[in-house]
C-alpha cells in the first residue's frame, strides 16, 4: 500500500509539473564565415536553461522548404492558444537582398518532433521582401499579428502587420512601428501588462527598445539607447527565464558571420542590459537568426528522443570561452568562434585507447585521427595502433582545476601533465596544486553540445532508478519504452547509486526529471553500439552498480 500510494502521488505531481515550463527550443537556419555551413533550411535545438543550446539531428535540418525561393532565413516558432506550434519563417535561399516575396514559409508542429502542413502564407502586395517574422495572440483581436520587416512608400524598412486566425491565410498588412528610419527584426514580450518591441536599427547596426501599453500598431514608443556588443548586431530576440525574473535579448553578427552575443537585465521597465560573458553560454554551432519558444521537460525529452543528441564535443577554454579546441594543420589549439572549416572543432569523445575509464578525442573530419601529444605539443595523428599512440592519445577526466563545475584533462602516461593552452595552442604540462591560477585556468575547460563529458549534477542521474520513477509517471507507453526500457538495457558508467530504502520515494521530481534528461541522451549515444555488456541491474540488491565494462564516460 505504501508503494501504491507512493506511486501514485509521484505520479500526480509529475503530472502538474509537466506544464511548467523547463527549457526551450530554438529554431535557427546555419551559415558559417567562409560558408561551409551555409544551410538555408529549418534546424532545430533545445536548451534546459535558455543559455546552453544543443543542437538536433546531428546539427543538421529537420525541415525544407520546397516554395518559393525554396530556402528560409529568421525562423521563429509560437505556441498556439489552441496548442501545439506554428513555424515562420523568411522566404530567401541565401543572401541575395534584393530578391522579392510577399510569402512567409509556414508549418505546424503538434509537438516539435516534426513538421507538418507546409505551406506558403501571403502577407502583403509589395514590390518587396517580408524578412524575419514573428508573430503574437492579440487577444483584444482575437487573432494573431505577424510582424515583419518591408519597404513601404517610406522607402526603408519598416514594420509590417498582417493578422490571422489560422496561419493559412493573413489581411494585407499595414504599417506596425516605424522610427523613422530603417528597422528589422522585430521580437516581441510582455510584463506586467506592458508590451516590449526590440529591433535592430539600420542606421548604426544597433539593437533598440520600444514599448507600449497596447499591442496596438503605431502605439510603440522607443525607451532605451543603443545596445551593441561594439560591433554591428541584429536579430534581436527576447527571451524569459523559466526561473528567475531575468530576461535575456539575444543579438548576433555577420563580421564574423554567425556569433551569436546575449545579455540579460531583470527589469524590462527600466532596463540595464548586461553582456553576458562566452563562459555562460552557448549557441547552437553555426546558428544564424534564431527563433525561441519555452517548453516542458516533456517536450524537452521527446524532442531530444526524436531527433537525438549530438555524437560529438565542442571544448571551450574556461579563460577564453569565445575560444574552442580545434585542429589547424594537424595541430591543436583554441580559436575563437565562428571559424571554417567548422568540423576541426568537433571531436567524438571515445573510451581512452588505453584505458577505458578514460578518454579519447577522436576528429570528426579525420575519423581514424585523433589528439595526442608528441613532445608535449598536442597533435592530430592517424592512430597507429602502437601501444605508445594509445597511452598518448589517453586522457583521464578530473574535475577543472580553475573551478571543479568544469573538467581538466590528465594526461594518462604523463599523469602530472594536463592539457592546457599556451599561446593559444595546446599542449599537456605539469601543473600541481601550488601552480599559478593562470596555470590553472588554461587546464580548465567545457564541453559543450554534447552530454558525453557532463558531471552528474545528482548520485541517480543517469541511472536506472532516475529512469524508474520517470517510468511510473502518466508518460505514453512507448515514450517509456524509448526511455526508460532500453537505458535499463545498458550498462552505462554514469553513476554509481547506494539505493537505501530511506531515499526510494523522498527522492521524487528532482531524480525523475534529470534522470530522464540523462537516460535520454545515454539512449542516443550508447542505445546501437553493440558491444555493451548483458545488464547488471537487480532491482533487490543494495548496493546497485551501474556501470559499463567500456568507460563511455
Amino acid at each position: 500500500m505504501r508503494f501504491a500510494t507512493a506511486v501514485f502521488a509521484l505520479s500526480w505531481a509529475l503530472s502538474a509539473l509537466a506544464q511548467t515550463y523547463s527549457g526551450y527550443a530554438v529554431v535557427y537556419f546555419t551559415e558559417s564565415p567562409s560558408g561551409t555551413a551555409n544551410d538555408y533550411n529549418l534546424h532545430l535545438g533545445v536548451s534546459s536553461d535558455g543559455l546552453e543550446w544543443m543542437p538536433l539531428n546531428q546539427g543538421n535540418s529537420v525541415a525544407t522548404p520546397t516554395s518559393g525561393s525554396k530556402g528560409l532565413r529568421d525562423p521563429f516558432v509560437l505556441r498556439k492558444q489552441s496548442g501545439g506550434f506554428v513555424v515562420l519563417a523568411t522566404d530567401l535561399n541565401g543572401q541575395d537582398w534584393n530578391y522579392q516575396s510577399q510569402y512567409l514559409h509556414a508549418w505546424d508542429s503538434t509537438d516539435l518532433r516534426s513538421f507538418t502542413n507546409y505551406r506558403l502564407i501571403k502577407v502583403h502586395s509589395l514590390a518587396t521582401h517580408a524578412w524575419a517574422p514573428e508573430a503574437f495572440y492579440d487577444a483584444s483581436r482575437g487573432q494573431y499579428a505577424i510582424v515583419f520587416s518591408a519597404v513601404n512608400d517610406s522607402g526603408h524598412n519598416v514594420l509590417m502587420v498582417s493578422y490571422t486566425t489560422d496561419f493559412k491565410t493573413a489581411t494585407e498588412a499595414v504599417v506596425f512601428f516605424n522610427p523613422g528610419y530603417d528597422a528589422i527584426d522585430g521580437s516581441f514580450i510582455s510584463a506586467s501588462g506592458v508590451n516590449y518591441l526590440y529591433y535592430k536599427a539600420q542606421t548604426n547596426s544597433t539593437l533598440m527598445g520600444a514599448k507600449s501599453s497596447s499591442l496596438g500598431a503605431n502605439t510603440f514608443s522607443i525607451y532605451t539607447g543603443s545596445i551593441t556588443p561594439g560591433r554591428g548586431v541584429e536579430a534581436a530576440e527576447l527571451v524569459k527565464s523559466n526561473t528567475a525574473n531575468t530576461w535575456y535579448l539575444w543579438g548576433d553578427t555577420w563580421s564574423p558571420n554567425g556569433r551569436f552575443f546575449a545579455w540579460s537585465t531583470s527589469s524590462l521597465s527600466s532596463p540595464s542590459w548586461t553582456a553576458l560573458n562566452d563562459r555562460v553560454y552557448t549557441q547552437p554551432l553555426n546558428s544564424k537568426h534564431a527563433g525561441y519558444v519555452p517548453i516542458t521537460a516533456a517536450e524537452l525529452s521527446a524532442m531530444k528522443s526524436q531527433w537525438g543528441t549530438p555524437s560529438w564535443n565542442r571544448i571551450k577554454s574556461y579563460n577564453y570561452p569565445a575560444r574552442y579546441w580545434r585542429h589547424s594543420n594537424f595541430t591543436g589549439r583554441i580559436d575563437e568562434y565562428p571559424f571554417d572549416p567548422f568540423q576541426d572543432q568537433q571531436w567524438t569523445v571515445v573510451a581512452g585507447l588505453a584505458n577505458s575509464s578514460a578518454v579519447s578525442f577522436r576528429s570528426v573530419n579525420y575519423p581514424t585521427y585523433y589528439l595526442r601529444h608528441s613532445n608535449f605539443t598536442l597533435l592530430l595523428q592517424a592512430n597507429d595502433g602502437s601501444s605508445t599512440y594509445n597511452a598518448d592519445a589517453t586522457f583521464s577526466k578530473v574535475a577543472g582545476l580553475a573551478d571543479s563545475a568544469y573538467t581538466s584533462f590528465q594526461s594518462f602516461n604523463y599523469p602530472t601533465r594536463y592539457i592546457r593552452h599556451s599561446n593559444f595552442s595546446l599542449r599537456i604540462d605539469e601543473i600541481a596544486s601550488s601552480s599559478s591560477a593562470t596555470d590553472k585556468q588554461d587546464a580548465t575547460f567545457k564541453a559543450v553540445a554534447c552530454p558525453m563529458l557532463d558531471t552528474p549534477h545528482s548520485p541517480y542521474d543517469g541511472t536506472w532508478f532516475g529512469s524508474l520513477l520517470y517510468m511510473i509517471s502518466p508518460m505514453p507507453f512507448l515514450l517509456n519504452l524509448r526511455f526508460v526500457v532500453l537505458p535499463m538495457l545498458l550498462q552505462v558508467k554514469c553513476a554509481r547509486a547506494t539505493l537505501v530504502e530511506s531515499a526510494m520515494f523522498s527522492y521524487e521530481l528532482k531524480v525523475s526529471l534529470r534522470g530522464l534528461k540523462r537516460h535520454v541522451e545515454n539512449l542516443n549515444r550508447l542505445s546501437n553500439i553493440p558491444e555493451w555488456g548483458s545488464p547488471n541491474l537487480n532491482l533487490e540488491q543494495h548496493p546497485v552498480t551501474y556501470e559499463v565494462e567500456h568507460g563511455a564516460t
